[in-house]
């Protein structure tokens, strides 16, 4: 049954994001693993469409926020009014308050409102004025950010990006991907198109049923060697922290589920490691003057990393 929707789910917001089905496959797996998202890339590749699509077709609350430097913490978290009726003070929700909230170009707005994302983030709450409010079930969160041009924009911090379970790039698609979205938009949008596939009490249970995934000791040890190797490599200052470790055991889970199996393997781990990691990287002076990125490290400790012989 899970496969099933799953697929559906894919093909189906594979009509709208044409030709980057492993990016919406990656992306369902972070949801299915209770996780946020990074899109990370150049404006106009469909990023926002992506995250409405999957509001869509997953039945979702959806709600965005366009980040600008004069965007405050209350417009994310809400805030309190007074009620003179009851003497009490009244909360007043903020846009986080949903199923799927969407962040657009986050790196836009200031450090104190992109902290104001933190708690929401890490334990689905945000707490205001003292009370804490408990987010609908099930919660995540998509941002954007564009990597080109820095004018105007404040970087995530560590803490901020170690809450993204991964960070993704959907990429410029091909000229024959190109022909197809251009006759998909001759009528009208395609995304007008997209019905729920599932609903919230669906995607709650598959979250739930990934902790019945099994992942063998050999693979768990396989695991936590990789993410040692990061934080013993010469070339990276700041390696994988324990956070990063967990969130690579929630998404080789989703992996696993996706593709028909109630047990991880090496491939599984091999196919996420990079998207969970790359992100949460420090990277040493060295390296950059070397020309060498956070994937291309992670990809030679990969390399490098002997793999458990279990249904590799």
């Amino acid at each position: 049954m899970i496969i099933e929707k799953s697929e559906e789910i894919i093909r189906s917001i594979g009509k709208v994001l044409i030709g980057k089905e492993e990016v919406v496959k990656k992306v369902l797996m972070a949801i299915y693993a209770k996780g946020n998202v990074l899109l990370e890339d150049t404006p106009g590749v469909g990023k926002t469409t992506l995250a409405l699509a999957f509001a869509k077709a997953l039945g979702l609350d959806f709600k965005r926020v366009q980040f600008t430097p004069d965007t405050m913490p209350s417009d994310i978290t809400g805030f309190t009014v007074y009620n003179k009726q009851t003497g009490e003070f009244d909360y007043k929700a903020g846009a986080i308050v949903c199923n799927l909230f969407m962040g657009d170009e986050i790196n836009r707005a200031s450090a104190k409102t992109q902290s104001a994302l933190l708690e929401a983030m890490e334990e689905n709450s945000v707490t205001v004025d003292g009370v804490t409010h408990i987010l609908p079930n099930p919660f995540v969160c998509i941002a954007t950010q564009n990597p080109v041009g820095s004018a105007g924009t404040q970087p995530l911090p560590d803490s901020q990006l170690d809450r993204f379970m991964v960070k993704l790039s959907i990429g410029y698609p091909d000229s024959a991907e190109q022909v197809e979205i251009l006759k998909s938009h001759q009528a009208s949008d395609p995304i007008d198109s997209l019905t729920a596939i599932t609903d919230r009490d669906s995607l709650t249970e598959i979250q739930n049923y990934l902790g019945s995934v099994k992942i063998a000791e050999d693979i768990l040890v396989y695991m936590v060697t990789l993410c040692e190797s990061t934080r013993n490599n010469p070339l990276i200052e700041l390696g994988v922290s324990p956070r990063g470790l967990i969130a690579l055991s929630r998404m080789v889970r989703a992996c696993a589920i996706l593709s028909e199996r109630d047990y991880v393997i090496p491939g599984d781990v091999k196919y996420v490691f990079a998207d969970v990691c790359a992100h949460r990287l420090i990277l040493r002076p060295r390296a950059k003057l070397e020309g060498l990125t956070a994937r291309s490290i992670l990809e030679d400790i990969l390399k490098n990393t002997p793999v458990p012989k279990i249904g590799r």
